[in-house]
């Protein structure tokens, strides 16, 4: 077996199982908090090296496929930009949900795709290619969508402005995927031995650093978490769900064929929630990455889940994938 073949079988490995090693973890940090907190100073730089690996499985094509097919497109990304922000804002509303925890669900709603989305995509057999494309809009847009919906929605609550957040996105999201993508497209021309060892080993590099950043909001969170009312999980399984059905409605309402549908829930109901963890450390008290860290974890349930419902539909098994990333 060759390195390369090793490399990528690890990385399938851990992606594969990534929903194990976050709830490892999390035990872990509840049970000795102290010996994850420290991680919480490198959220930031972590998230970014996730990006960087999102950049790394971009191609130009990508790109190409907005050009080719911009109603699919627009209408995913509008559907999220405005289903998920102003539904965290009514559950926050509607449950009571205290600000200083509630802000978390606003970040949450307001971040762009995550990456699972296009993996879920896959293995509910949905339009990839779409899933990716509206991925790639949401995040490259995120440094005036988000910042603008946390203002709008919770101006009154924070301290914080658009322009600190925006400024703290495009460095941490913005920046490092532009430099994936230029790296990717550097070694494709000039070492693909490299790119193809890259691709391999990001998905184990990814899959640890949510991992530890998970580990590091339980840690830096552990009497909330076990005080949390059942309020607080509620809220985060609603806006999921909320959001995977409302996706897929829109989807069906504006006659997309049915892979594109199920691209376009799991583009609106799975976000890059390890984005609003980061930002709910850097602007907010620790206690506003509660919910955020448990989203990470439950729309890497529910993912599956759904994807599994729609194969079943289909009479086919969930065959195994190799995601790039599959941890925000």
């Amino acid at each position: 077996m060759s390195t390369l073949d090793t490399l990528e079988r690890v990385g399938t490995f851990t992606s594969k199982y990534f929903v194990l090693w976050v709830v490892i973890a999390s035990g872990a940090a509840l049970y000795a908090p102290g010996a994850f907190t420290p991680i919480g100073n490198y959220i930031t730089p972590l998230l970014g090296v996730i990006m960087l690996g999102m950049g790394l499985t971009l191609t130009p094509a990508d790109f190409k496929r907005i050009v080719e097919r911009p109603r699919d497109v627009l209408i995913g990304a509008v559907a999220q930009w405005l289903v998920m922000p102003t539904l965290a804002y009514a559950l926050v509303v509607a449950l009571g949900i205290p600000w200083e925890i509630g802000i978390g669900l606003i970040l949450v709603g307001a971040a762009p795709g995550g990456t699972a989305s296009n993996v879920m995509t896959y293995l509910g057999r949905g339009d990839v290619a779409l899933s990716v494309t509206i991925t790639t809009v949401t995040t490259i847009a995120a440094p005036l969508v988000m910042p603008a919906w946390i203002v709008a929605l919770a101006g009154e609550q924070i301290s914080v402005t658009f322009a600190q957040l925006s400024q703290t996105i495009i460095w941490v999201v913005l920046v490092p995927v532009v430099a994936g993508l230029a790296l990717r497209l550097a070694l494709d021309r000039y070492a693909p031995t490299a790119a193809k060892i890259g691709l391999s080993v990001f998905p184990a590099i990814s899959v640890v650093a949510i991992v530890a950043i998970v580990a590091a909001v339980v840690g830096l969170n552990v009497e909330d978490i076990l005080t949390a009312s059942g309020i607080v999980a509620l809220a985060v399984v609603l806006h999921n769900g909320i959001g995977l059905g409302a996706g897929y409605g829109i989807g069906k309402l504006t006659r997309m064929p049915e892979d594109r549908a199920r691209a376009c829930a799991f583009e609106v109901g799975l976000q890059n929630s390890g984005l609003a963890v980061a930002l709910a450390v850097a602007f907010f008290d620790p206690v506003a990455a509660l919910i955020p860290a448990l989203f990470s974890v439950w729309h890497n349930v529910s993912g599956p889940a759904l994807a599994t419902v729609f194969t079943r539909i289909d009479g086919e098994p969930v065959s195994e994938y190799e995601p790039a990333v599959e941890s925000d």
